[in-house]
């Protein structure tokens, strides 16, 4: 397999896919910026991603930007880890609809909600309206242990690190309790550490 770059931030977005890579047992070289000093923002990585965001990769000639893109790519990437339902399988479409779901409503949703902006008709806003996204979530979570049921998947990757950070939602046991079990997971941990280090190693 050709070299894949991962071009990371810690305490960022990008840590959800350090723990992706960690449970696909994925080889990568660690492209490591301190965000505090704008380094993500310097021309060498715009050149790369001009919004200067991260996650990315790069892959075989291929840039990959987005969160929930770089998930999708590399857990079909790497089949033998089974983290994402192939094409024929049942569970494909769900998959890819709440891999959707997270960056074409629920994340806009929050930001809305948490920077209070005004209320728009429902009908002509994308995602509806916050209550209506979180409600949607919640039941979903609540047929558990996994987004998908009984199967782990990068689904609850992206989900579970997510909701980790999201310290302003409403409380509810079925958030706790699966960020929960996705935190226990040993990957998981791994990742969470390198990070810390990786956080730790940057100066101010």
């Amino acid at each position: 397999m050709d070299q894949l770059i991962f071009h990371h931030c810690p305490n960022s977005r990008s840590t959800g896919v350090l723990a992706l890579l960690e449970e696909l047992q994925a080889p990568h070289a660690l492209h490591v910026m301190n965000m505090k000093r704008g380094e993500n923002r310097a021309p060498a990585y715009l050149a790369i991603n001009p919004m200067g965001k991260v996650p990315a990769i790069e892959h075989n000639g291929a840039l990959v930007t987005e969160q929930v893109a770089i998930y999708l790519y590399l857990a079909d990437l790497f089949p033998a880890a089974n983290l994402a339902p192939p094409i024929g399988d049942p569970l494909r479409g769900p998959y890819l609809r709440w891999m959707a779901f997270y960056g074409s409503c629920f994340e806009p949703a929050l930001i809305d909600n948490w920077m209070q902006r005004a209320e728009v008709d429902k009908a002509m806003n994308g995602y509806g309206d916050f209550d209506d996204v979180f409600n949607t979530l919640v039941a979903q979570l609540g047929r558990g242990p996994w987004m998908l049921g009984d199967r782990f998947t990068a689904l609850d990757v992206l989900w579970g690190t997510s909701l980790a950070w999201m310290t302003k939602l409403p409380r509810r046991d079925e958030i706790i309790d699966y960020v929960a079990r996705v935190k226990a997971r040993a990957a998981i941990q791994t990742a969470q550490q390198k990070d810390q280090e990786l956080a730790a190693a940057q100066p101010d």
